[in-house]
């Protein structure tokens, strides 16, 4: 598994679990999740559990972006702003700029909006999720269109927040709408749905908080987590609204990963569990409290913790990266799951890595890379 940490537009920080390459899914764990408290803390460095790889991504007149990383491959990178602006800048693996595509617009061969792109290498091409349009929008890597598809059958109201690229024929999505079978696998070629993936629950929980007032609906949420978080060629799959986190194989079955108690139908409110982070040892967790006060604009208190397989215990943490010569925090919330190998990416301020280069503060592979930015 790789994660990638992005100083700024700067720089790609690619992070490689270590260990075997095979997935360990024998038995499974049971999270309390209304358990507010772990204890002792375990300080962990990020290089000792994951290989760290800092990859400088070009910039130039045109590639000036906010990079967010939509997607890596083995060949390529693509970023785009946080803005929807309908801009999608291409690089090669090493950081050097290729292209900017922007087909947003209003036309049958435009995307209205941008949620999230999809590098499909093998058949060199990206899947935009038109998240507005209800629609995914296909390109070819030199940003021709070549075809789109409806994200919904007729008479259906569903519609996918997340996608990934699942084999050559197959994207994975998740639709949270979709009160009984969220996680699909379609085409493609149409869209069309190829197979169900059915994760038992008892009834359908949305994990969010809403305020109904004369002249309107308030709505609230946790903020953005991954139902579907790929791991080293299986697919770990987080339905709120279930008991277990399964792990999705390559036959397409099930085998139960973490379950969770006491039954979420049976608490009031509802507690939700959720993967931030897997490696070969240890599971990054937050378990959050489905609660948010309005008036004061807060809510949804959360419990982080590890689980540790080698010693077979919870744990709280904190995490440095170990390029740094003082302890550099690192949080949960910075890494986002990216592609099938489960490579994962975050953000590192590019004016805050200079300022600790010409203060002293970096070591190994990180000051190496800060030096040749201050050089630029």
């Amino acid at each position: 598994m790789k994660t990638l940490i992005f100083i700024e537009t700067i720089l790609l920080l690619v992070m490689t679990s270590c260990g075997s390459d095979n997935t360990s899914t024998d038995g499974f764990i049971t999270v309390d999740v209304t358990k507010s408290s772990y204890s002792p803390k375990k300080e962990l460095v990020l290089q000792d559990f994951m290989d760290v790889e800092y990859i400088p991504l070009e910039t130039n007149d045109e590639f000036v972006n906010q990079g967010y990383v939509n997607a890596i491959g083995e060949k390529y990178i693509i970023v785009t702003n946080y803005r929807e602006d309908g801009d999608i800048f291409v690089y090669d693996r090493n950081g050097k700029a290729i292209r900017k595509i922007n087909r947003k617009g209003q036309g049958g061969e435009e995307y209205i909006s941008c949620l999230k792109i999809i590098l499909d290498e093998e058949n060199e091409e990206l899947f935009i999720n038109d998240f507005l349009a209800r629609k995914i929008k296909v390109y070819d890597l030199e940003g021709n269109f070549k075809r789109s598809f409806k994200q919904k059958q007729e008479g259906d109201t569903q519609f996918y927040g997340e996608i990934f690229n699942y084999d050559k024929n197959n994207l994975i999505c998740y639709d949270e709408c979709n009160a009984d079978i969220p996680f699909l696998l379609i085409s493609k070629k149409d869209g069309s749905i190829t197979r169900e993936i059915i994760t038992p629950f008892k009834e359908k929980k949305l994990f969010i908080q809403l305020l109904r007032y004369e002249g309107g609906t308030r709505a609230a949420g946790p903020g953005p987590y991954s139902r579907i978080t790929p791991f080293k060629g299986n697919w770990i799959l987080l339905e709120p609204s279930s008991d277990t986190i399964y792990t999705l194989m390559p036959d397409c079955s099930l085998r139960p990963f973490i379950a969770k108690t006491p039954p979420v139908h049976t608490l009031d409110p509802e507690f939700y569990l959720i993967l931030k982070l897997v490696s070969d040892r240890y599971y990054f967790m937050e378990s959050i409290k489905n609660v948010y006060d309005f008036r004061k604009e807060e809510g949804f208190p959360k419990t982080y913790f590890v689980y540790d397989t080698q010693e077979k215990d919870f744990f709280s943490y904190i995490i440095y990266n170990g390029d740094y010569s003082y302890k550099k925090e690192l949080y949960m919330v910075m890494f986002t799951p990216i592609n099938t190998k489960g490579e994962l990416w975050a953000t590192i301020d590019a004016f805050e890595l200079c300022r600790d280069y010409e203060k002293g503060k970096l070591k190994g592979k990180l000051k190496d890379i800060a030096a040749k930015l201050g050089e630029d």
